[in-house]
């Protein structure tokens, strides 16, 4: 394939019904910032485009939660997403929005022409209705059990734990969002994309790049997991797909007979990309066309991987059953990123919230942006915590780009009264030494790039950090500040290299460290630099002003990371916090006259062998109304089966996945022909109702409880 002549790159379309977390930054964002920045750097053709996605139903219930209308919704977080991007230094060409004129207007006529294309059938099918709310449930407001992996809270369009898309009628037990109820399934005319028809060609342009007869893109550049996810869809074979919904707050369908249906979100989001380019033109009077019809233009979706298969199937189906579109070279989606122990939740406040950490550390963006982007869950997933912010601000910030610069600018002052020392012809030996200096130093700006290309951000940014490590060796190696007085030509030499190097750093850093990059070319006396700038000769002139030292970085102290957690701990929902049981937490008056049970020796207790299990398979037993049969992983070579009178409590389809307490040194027992190896502990509420004992966070199988 040809080297492209521009990039069109877009970053996943948030929801605009709440503000921004670390965990969509690391996903998406982060990432196609740090890949922009360095096309840039390198002259390349490329415009990034991202807004607000303002439709579907997950604004409409952030409304009703709020008792505000949905426009109100979005108004208000489009701005705040908005403002906390700029802030973070995240690049966007454009930041649109789903509910202007001009996307309305893109995305019917996108529709109109998919239905003379016959895109689309229209069939009249039985959709979930809820009763009490009087009104169609589009996905997402039906809830139920995860058919694949058994989370109760999956969505009636896709399961957020397992990445699963789903329709509605797949959930086990579904409820409704709006009311709670269990929904009734009732007649509706809808238009749906048969997506059966496009399994082929979708087979071969995944796994070959192949399409109509070109080479498009390189499937080995392709991350496993995003080719995987789509493999596992294809595998169960595509089925047609409803492209309406019966809501009142979207895209209205342009079609008579079709009052009071809107475009499903997941045909209108993406279109929210075009619509972007469309108004980045008009402002810049240009035209769009080229970014995503050109032959030579590469299209890349950056997206967190709960996105894969509709940037990767639908969307793709969709353009081409248009016509006239390329399809994406790339998807380079990321796994998920959790925060200290746990998932990342906004509905139970585990988050740090992006607008939030730019105003409790402002000025600190990049010490954010560098931790963010060491872990950034590029094959699997990672997990933010602040000690590590703080070890990475200050072993690594602190101690290697900031301890470098510090020392160059402190000598540089001190010797040459802030000017450029001009410097001097080094002997044979300090020749070798230099000449291996910058052997080093040349190779690092391409392999960044390289590494880059391959979205392999965290290699390419050790590889940036390079030059800093490389910078302090040098400098302690040479020890300038013993040599002023019996060689001062080669202190001169030194520190002359030495602000070469800080150059190089803006440079290789940039992509990474924007506000950091910006800060040390103010000090060298350097206006903007390209990615070739990065050692060219002359970049650095012997004589010319440089700034004051300057703190690049500061310490972050025990008690500034203390208070983070203690205030994410703080934020965290009631129900989600363990309680004391004790005189400060009254039991339910069915429970407050329980009596303790006799006093046991200690060694007693030592005898019981307790441990966390992972529940792996459930099912009922035969002829046995009150049992179940589970399979639990207890951190031994197979799961153990255990017999459990929960019948009556929980459904078997819901509880792969969930942890348990277990003990293990039970005596096995025969029950209705099953040999039970163990029990797991349950805990009964103020209704009767059994729930499970659980750790407060995932833990490995196996652990023991002490």
């Amino acid at each position: 394939m040809k080297a492209p002549a521009r990039t069109t790159v877009t970053a996943a379309l948030p929801y605009a019904n709440g503000p921004l977390h670390i965990g969509h930054i690391a996903g998406a964002y982060l990432p196609a910032d740090i890949h922009v920045r360095n096309l840039r750097a390198r002259g390349k053709e490329v415009l990034f485009i991202c807004g607000s996605d303002e439709h579907g139903a997950a604004i409409t219930l952030r409304a009703l939660k709020e008792g505000t209308t949905p426009q109100a919704i979005v108004d208000k977080y489009h701005a705040m997403m908005g403002k906390a991007f700029a802030d973070f230094g995240i690049a966007f060409d454009i930041y649109h929005r789903t509910s202007s004129e001009l996307h309305r207007k893109t995305s019917q006529e996108f529709f109109l022409q998919l239905n003379a294309n016959g895109a689309f059938t229209e069939n009249t099918e039985e959709q979930y209705y809820d009763v009490e709310a009087k009104q169609f449930l589009a996905d997402r407001y039906i809830m139920g059990t995860c058919p694949h992996c058994g989370n109760p809270d999956a969505y009636g369009d896709q399961c957020e734990r397992c990445g699963s898309a789903l329709s509605p009628k797949d959930l086990i037990a579904p409820r409704s969002t709006l009311s709670g109820s269990t929904p009734e399934l009732r007649p509706t005319k809808h238009w749906y994309l048969p997506m059966e028809r496009s399994q082929l060609w979708m087979q071969e342009w995944i796994n070959t790049g192949m399409l109509d007869g070109a080479q498009q893109h390189d499937p080995a550049e392709w991350k496993p997991q995003v080719l995987g996810q789509c493999n596992s869809w294809l595998k169960e074979g595509l089925r047609p797909r409803a492209m309406t919904r019966d809501l009142a707050w979207g895209v209205p369908v342009p079609l008579p007979g079709a009052e009071g249906k809107a475009l499903y979100v997941w045909l209108d989001a993406p279109i929210g990309y075009i619509s972007a380019t469309k108004q980045w033109a008009i402002d810049h009077g240009t035209e769009w066309e080229k970014w995503w019809k050109a032959e030579d233009t590469r299209l890349l979706h950056f997206i967190g991987k709960d996105n894969i298969v509709f940037h990767c199937i639908i969307f793709p189906i969709l353009l081409k059953e248009h016509g006239g579109f390329i399809l994406p070279q790339n998807v380079p989606a990321n796994e998920f990123l959790n925060l200290e122990g746990r998932k990342l939740s906004t509905s139970r406040n585990w988050a740090v919230w992006l607008h939030e950490y730019i105003e409790r550390w402002p000025g600190r963006q990049d010490e954010l942006r560098y931790a963010l982007a060491t872990i950034l869950p590029e094959f699997k997933d990672s997990e933010f915590t602040w000690k590590d912010f703080q070890d990475k601000n200050n072993n690594e910030l602190v101690a290697i780009i900031g301890n470098f610069v510090q020392r160059v600018f402190v000598l540089c002052n001190k010797y040459y009264d802030g000017k450029v020392p001009e410097p001097a012809a080094s002997n044979t030996a300090q020749g070798e030494q230099d000449t291996v200096l910058w052997a080093e130093l040349s190779a690092i700006p391409g392999k960044v790039a390289e590494e880059i290309d391959k979205f392999r951000f965290r290699d390419a940014l050790a590889t940036a950090m390079s030059a800093a490590r490389l910078g302090n060796k040098y400098l302690t190696d040479t020890e300038p500040w013993k040599l002023e007085k019996t060689d001062p030509d080669r202190v001169r030499a030194v520190l002359f290299n030495g602000l070469r190097i800080a150059a190089a750093m803006s440079v290789v850093l940039e992509p990474f460290l924007p506000f950091t990059a910006q800060k040390l070319r103010t000090m060298l006396g350097l206006g903007e630099l390209k990615w070739a700038d990065a050692l060219r000769e002359g970049l650095i002139v012997p004589g010319a002003p440089i700034g004051q030292p300057e703190h690049l970085f500061k310490p972050i102290t025990d008690a500034e990371v203390a208070a983070e957690v203690e205030r994410l701990k703080a934020n965290e929902p009631m129900e989600n916090k363990p309680v004391a049981v004790g005189p400060s937490a009254p039991l339910s008056a069915d429970h407050q006259h329980a009596q303790t049970k006799a006093a046991i020796a200690f060694e007693d207790f030592t005898k019981l062998d307790l441990r966390v299990g992972t529940i792996t398979a459930a099912e009922r037993v035969p002829k046995a109304d009150k049992l179940l049969k589970l399979s639990i992983d207890v951190g031994e070579e197979a799961p153990r089966t255990i017999v459990s009178g929960i019948a009556q409590h929980f459904i078997p389809e819901e509880l792969p996945g969930k942890q348990v307490l277990v003990l293990c040194n039970l005596e096995p027992r025969k029950m209705r022909g099953v040999e039970s190896q163990g029990m797991v502990l349950m805990a009964e509420d103020a209704d009767g109702k059994l729930v499970f004992v659980q750790p407060g966070r995932e833990v490995p199988a196996g652990v023991e409880v002490r």
